[in-house]
Order: C-alpha cells, then sequence, then structure tokens
C-alpha cells in the first residue's frame, strides 16, 4: 500500500514540506483460510470419523467447530462465496466456471463489484498469497498468454502457486507460479507428491514475508487438491488403513454416526437417515466387490491423513515464527462428499463421463488393485462411501440436501474465541465468513476496488457466535440453487427439491424439513405443513431474484446422465463451430486454453517442420494419462495414440521418416456418433491408420504443443517429451460440431 502525500510543494525544496500520511495502526492479525476439496461432514476425526487428522482436530481443540454450517455444494461456486463474502450467483459463478453460459450469473470468473478479500486486505496493508487450487477463470483463458483478468493475482493476490482446473494429478500437476506455466520441482519418481509441494511453497511464502516485512500481517488462501479425486498417495498411508474398512459403508457409517454423538458434534437426538438410494447394502456385495471398495476407501483416507500432515506442517511452521497465535485460522471443505464414482468407484476418474455397462470399471479396477492410489491410477471411491461420508445427512456434492452444503467448519482465533474446543450451531453459510473476518478486523469493505463500484456482501457476520454458544443464530434467511437443485432455510425450516434427477422444472417435489427440532432432515413433513412450503417456495422466489439465480440453467455437466450431456452439447453449439487455429515456428513448448473440443468430431491437424533422424519427442498432445490423444516422433517413426480413458489405447505408426523438411498431416473422419478413423499422411501419401472404436466423453484440458505437458497420454513415453526441433507451423482445423443426441447416447451407454 502506497503512502499519501500529504505535504506541499513550493518553489524549492527550501521552501516546500515533505510529508506522507500514516496509516493508522491496528493490531496484526494474519487471516489464513485452508479449503479441503470434497470432504464430507463426517470425514474428519473430529466431526466423528476414524481417519487419521490430529493437525484439524488440533485446530478444532484449540477453537471451535461448527455443525450448522452451509456451502453452495460445489467447488467454484463455494470459492466464490468464500472470497467475496457474497452469495454465489451475485458473485458471478452459479456453479463451477468450466460451464459459462454468458448470462450473468454465470460467465465463468468473479463479478468485479464483489472484490475478494484479497483485494480488500491488499488496500488496508496486508500482503497476499493463494497456494493450490483456483478454480475462478474460465478453462480458456487457462493458457500461456491468459488473459490474465481472473488468475489470483489479478484478483488481489500478491503471488500464487497452483492450479487453474478443478482438479489435477496429485503426481503430475499442471502448475502456474503467478502468471507463468512451470514445471513441477521434482518427478514422481523422487517422492514429488502436489500436497506436499503446496505446503512447501505456502512456507516458503510466508518465509520471504516474515523476514522481509515482520510488522505487515498477511492473508494465506491455501486449498488443497484433496480430496477431490484423483485420491492419489503414497503408499504407506494407504497400508495405514489395511482393514481399516473391511466391515462396509453400513457398518462405518453407523459408528461415526454414534462418534458425532459422543463428540457433541451433533445433537444427541439427530437421526441417521436411511442409506441413499443408488447404494447398495454392502452384505449384498460380493468378496471381491468388497475387497475393491475397501481398498478405495483405504485409498481416500490415506490421502485425507496426508493432507492433514502438510496441513500440520504449515501450522508448525507459523507456531515457530510466532505468527500462529496472531492469526485467525479458517479451515472448511467447499461441499459434501462426491458421488461421483459411481455405484462402482473409478479407476481413472475420466471414467465417471462415461456411462459404462455395469461391472465394465469394476472388473477392470480389480485386476488392477494394487494400482489404486498411484500415480498410475485416478481414482475415485464408490458412492456408498460418499453416503458414509457425509453422515447423518442425505446426499451428495451438487445437492442442496445437507449431505451436499452441511460441511465442515473450524475457526481458531485465540483473541477472539471463548471456550475453545467447544462447538456452536448458529445457522451460517460459506458467504458469511468473509464479513466474519473483516469485523474482526475492523475493516471495511471499500465502497470502490480498482476503479469499480463495490455492491455489499450479502453474507452476515457469525463473529458473535465466538465469545457465545446461545444465542440464536443473526442469520436471516439462505437460499440454495446448484445444477437445477434449490432450497431455502429461514427460521429453522428448509424447503429443499432434487431436480437434476428430472428433466421438467415443474415436476420438482418439493419437501420440507424442521431443522430446528430435525437435525439430519430425516422426516419430510410437506404434506402436514403445505402453507408453509408455499410460504417458503415463494421466499426461495424473491431471494433468487434478489441474487440474480435466474435463468436457471441445466445441471452441472459432472452431474447429469449422458443423454443430459449431450443434450447440453447441443443447448451450448456455439462453442463447437468450426475453428482453425494456425501457430508458426514454435521453438518452445506451449499450453493453449482454447476450446479445440476435437474429441468426437471430423478433424485434421497439419504439421510442417524440419526434422533430423535422432529427434524424438511430442508434437501435440490434449488430455492425460487417463484419456486423450497424442501425436509424437520416436524411433525416426510417426506415432499416433488415442487414449479411450484407459480403457483401450488405439495407435498408428508410420515407417520411418525423411530428414530435412516435410509436412505430416493428421485426419480424423467419425465413423459413428463415438467412433472414427485416424489416418496419419506424410508428405501427401497416406502413412498408417487406426479405427477408433469407442471416443471417451473426457474434458479436454490441458492441450499443449511440443511436449506432453503433464502425464503422458501414451504409457510407452515418459514425460519430459519435448521435440527439440522447431515445428515451422501446426495447424488445427476442425468442422463444426454435429450430434445425432440418440445415437451417440446410444453408442455412450453400449446399449441399443
Amino acid at each position: 500500500m502506497s503512502k499519501k502525500f500529504n505535504g506541499y510543494e513550493g518553489f524549492t525544496l527550501q521552501s516546500s514540506r515533505l510529508s506522507f500520511t500514516e496509516e493508522p495502526k491496528r493490531e496484526k492479525t494474519n487471516v489464513v483460510y485452508i479449503v479441503l476439496d470434497d470432504v464430507g461432514f463426517a470425514q474428519l476425526g473430529c466431526y466423528g470419523s476414524n481417519i487419521h487428522t490430529p493437525n484439524m482436530d488440533r485446530l478444532a481443540a484449540e477453537g471451535l467447530r461448527y455443525n450448522n454450517f452451509h456451502t453452495t455444494a460445489i467447488c467454484s461456486a463455494t470459492r466464490a462465496s468464500l472470497l467475496t463474502g457474497a452469495n454465489h450467483h451475485a458473485a458471478g459463478v452459479a456453479t463451477v466456471v468450466d460451464t459459462p453460459n454468458g448470462f450473468p450469473n454465470n460467465q465463468g470468473h468473479l463479478n468485479p463489484s464483489y472484490a475478494t478479500l484479497a483485494e480488500v486486505l491488499k488496500e488496508n496493508g496486508y500482503a497476499t498469497f493463494a497456494v493450490g487450487k483456483w478454480h475462478l477463470a474460465p478453462l480458456e483463458d487457462v493458457s500461456d498468454q491468459g488473459p490474465y483478468d481472473n488468475w489470483p493475482l489479478a484478483k488481489g493476490f500478491d503471488r500464487f502457486y497452483g492450479f487453474m482446473e478443478g482438479y489435477t494429478d496429485q503426481y503430475h500437476p499442471a502448475l502456474i507460479q503467478d502468471n507463468s506455466a512451470v514445471k513441477q520441482p521434482k518427478d514422481s519418481k523422487d517422492g514429488y507428491h502436489l500436497s506436499e509441494d503446496l505446503s512447501d511453497h505456502a512456507i516458503h511464502y510466508l518465509f520471504q514475508h516474515t523476514n522481509a516485512y515482520p510488522e505487515k500481517p498477511f492473508f494465506l488462501y491455501l486449498a488443497y487438491g484433496a480430496g477431490h479425486s484423483p485420491h492419489q498417495v503414497p503408499q504407506k498411508y494407504i497400508d495405514h488403513y489395511k482393514g481399516a474398512f473391511d466391515e462396509g459403508w453400513d457398518v462405518i457409517r453407523d459408528t461415526w454416526f454414534e462418534n458425532q454423538k459422543k463428540s457433541g458434534i451433533i445433537p444427541a437426538d439427530a437421526e441417521l437417515t436411511e442409506r441413499n438410494q443408488y447404494v447398495k447394502a454392502w452384505d449384498s456385495l460380493n468378496a471381491d466387490e468388497k475387497k475393491l471398495y475397501a481398498r478405495y476407501m483405504e485409498t481416500f483416507a490415506g490421502f485425507l491423513e496426508h493432507t492433514d500432515e502438510q496441513i500440520g506442517r504449515v501450522l508448525d511452521y507459523l507456531e515457530e515464527i510466532g505468527e500462529l497465535d496472531n492469526s485467525i485460522v479458517v479451515l472448511l471443505s467447499d461441499n459434501g462428499a462426491s458421488a461421483e464414482g459411481g455405484k462402482e468407484g473409478r479407476f481413472s476418474q475420466e471414467r465417471a463421463l462415461d456411462m459404462l455397462e455395469e461391472g465394465i470399471e469394476a472388473a477392470f479396477a480389480l485386476s488392477h488393485i494394487d494400482e489404486i492410489g498411484t500415480e498410475w491410477s485416478a481414482p475415485h471411491y464408490p458412492i456408498g462411501w460418499a453416503n458414509a461420508g457425509n453422515t447423518p445427512f442425505q446426499w451428495y456434492k451438487s445437492f442442496v440436501h445437507s449431505g451436499g452444503v452441511k460441511d465442515p467448519l473450524i475457526v481458531r482465533y485465540p483473541k477472539g474465541i471463548k471456550n475453545a474446543g467447544g462447538v456452536r450451531s448458529q445457522y451460517h453459510h460459506v458467504s458469511d465468513i468473509t464479513p466474519t473476518v473483516l469485523e474482526a478486523l475492523h475493516i471495511e469493505k471499500p465502497e470502490q476496488v480498482k476503479g469499480v463500484n463495490q455492491l455489499p456482501m450479502t453474507g452476515t457476520s457469525f463473529l458473535y457466535t465466538f465469545s457465545d454458544a446461545q444465542e440464536g443464530t443473526r442469520k436471516p434467511v439462505q437460499y440454495y440453487e446448484q445444477c437445477g437443485n434449490r432450497g431455502i432455510w429461514q427460521d429453522g425450516w428448509k424447503l429443499v427439491t432434487n431436480h437434476l434427477l428430472i428433466d421438467r422444472y415443474e415436476d420438482d417435489t418439493w419437501e420440507l424439513y424442521h431443522t430446528d427440532v430435525d437435525y439430519s432432515e430425516a422426516h419430510n413433513v410437506a404434506e402436514q405443513y403445505p402453507e408453509k412450503v408455499e410460504v417458503l417456495k415463494a421466499l426461495w422466489f424473491a431471494e433468487a431474484g434478489k441474487n440474480g439465480v435466474f435463468p436457471l440453467g441445466t445441471g452441472s455437466h459432472l452431474a447429469r446422465t449422458g443423454k443430459q450431456k449431450l443434450q447440453d452439447l447441443e443447448q451450448y453449439r456455439v462453442a463447437f463451430e468450426e475453428v482453425t487455429y494456425r501457430y508458426h515456428h514454435v521453438i518452445e513448448p506451449f499450453r493453449t486454453g482454447r476450446k479445440l473440443f476435437f474429441n468426437q468430431r471430423n478433424h485434421e491437424i497439419d504439421i510442417r517442420l524440419t526434422h533430423h533422424r535422432d529427434w524424438e519427442g511430442t508434437l501435440y498432445a490434449g488430455g492425460h494419462r487417463y484419456g486423450g490423444y497424442t501425436a509424437f516422433i520416436k524411433d525416426n517413426r510417426l506415432h499416433y495414440t488415442y487414449n479411450s480413458a484407459m480403457h483401450a489405447y488405439y495407435r498408428a505408426v508410420t515407417e520411418e521418416l525423411p530428414e530435412g523438411e516435410f509436412a505430416i498431416r493428421i485426419v480424423t473422419r467419425l465413423t459413428g456418433p463415438a467412433s472414427g478413423n485416424v489416418t496419419l499422411f506424410v508428405n501427401g501419401a497416406e502413412a498408417a491408420s487406426v479405427q477408433i472404436e469407442k471416443f471417451f466423453f473426457g474434458l479436454e484440458i490441458n492441450f499443449s504443443v511440443k511436449d506432453g505437458n503433464v502425464a503422458a497420454v501414451d504409457p510407452d513415453t515418459e514425460l519430459p517429451f519435448e521435440y527439440p526441433g522447431v515445428i515451422e507451423e501446426i495447424v488445427f482445423h476442425a468442422e463444426a460440431l454435429e450430434i445425432d443426441v440418440e445415437k451417440a447416447l446410444a453408442a455412450m451407454m453400449q446399449t441399443d
């Protein structure tokens, strides 16, 4: 923060007065936000689980646990609300930023009228650091040249180290430092893991800051990738839980529920809701299923314990430098446990985007069970463990029942909290956290930030709860909308509906819960109180209108069925018009954020280069080892590989290539709604071809030219695999995408 001149200028220095206004001095108080991903209400040790989380438990013992705290049910939206203190639609992030539709509530980035906490604190003399997951910028902006308008440094942070997307490989992440893509500091074979790297950088930034400006407060935003899939962790952490979940999710859920009551994190009269639909009874599973599903949960538990260890390293460093007790530390999860693993779990999370026949995934994973959790997998546990993770509630991430929105929140603040180790039950929402912190710091949000007039935060401070466990909530009302799922809470009553399981809004069935006496939302009393249903329904529409919820969308891409996903593509056809991208004289690898979406449409890639027979490396790659496509030169031959979500590898290889300047053309032509033929040409002559039997429905991220960028698409190559020569020109051309919804659905579902 620059000082303001308050002297006066004369003809000479002697006749002038040099002076600066001094900013009012306030007691130094740092702010630390620690954000977990897809961690359910019951999954921390201090919230009832048998997962070893001593560092998070320590925060709870020295601070407060909240048992009536709510999020938006999905990651980007929660992070937007957390950082701005506003409801997520008003802040411009209706759902994940990957699916913008151009409306003000869903443009893929934050509304600048709601400044982030980093921007506000920076105006008040704070240093600001973001480490970890961002996921608040459109994916098409995530390239080597931005644009950077919605990257962390443009949103108030002095430094950033982490990843931009919703998830990344823990062993081969797509890393960004400040505004540049960077390589990971060491390879997985040398012991690299992203969570450790993030804690290393958090400590590094704190070290640099506190040694340069020890008097200056800081804001650290530390957002781990855990426990979002892929669940990847060193083997010893998985081994720690060997046998711990053999009794299955039904018994574990009962055990965690009893632990919750004993610890006081839920009321003594709370009820355990019924096992959710889509979850099989554990006793109905066969021996192989039980073995596989227990391994998935052992992996997740190890992943979370490992994350806790990394959090502990940061807390220990803060304590060593004397700053822990000078800090407001807030730890939360961004939504409930995720059901994206489906009924059988996923060996690779990319398979969750495909509709597979029952049994295919489980059989594949069982044959590779020892690889689950390693860098050769990208796993996600089955839905039954998500149900247990959200104990005692119904439903999951993206649903606005308590299983999706009621999540762990821990606050440690020795200067302001009385009754350390206590539980607070006042109803609050993620939009309330930043107003609470600003009230504790005696800082008001400015009327303007970076020349943009600011709108007031919509959240309600819960600072009063730090000293009073008994005072009733000051939160007047809170609406919810996620993927078409809707809800509203007021005065101890909650109205809620699941929309993403049906097609038409007029067919939604509203449920009513009296949460003041029914903590777990176990008893739907809509039929008993029809007048209350209508009153709250009208209130939902009023709050939705006030916060810019409309128009309601068609739901999250990741939460929808195959047919709905394809209908989404029809709705947003503009993203898949005919495109041509041309790149000249490529002398070094680069990453493009353009939405190429070559998968499942006709396209050609033309490459002109001058080649030496000893040169090997990648020409381009889209995706990663869990699904994608790549062209590379190896053994002086042109190779093409299509990795169909690790189900199959379709390969074409040419004869030896000529030396000197020549042209390559790679042509993909659809032969069906989910199949195609790829032909390789060298200097205009057909050189090789391959028939792809099944395209996978995957997210096209990490598209790079001249290297593989992150984990190699083809397992026969090992990164770094950079082509050493100059690519004189590479041209990507794709025809307009046309989809026959019913045929594509049948092909993807592998049904008639």
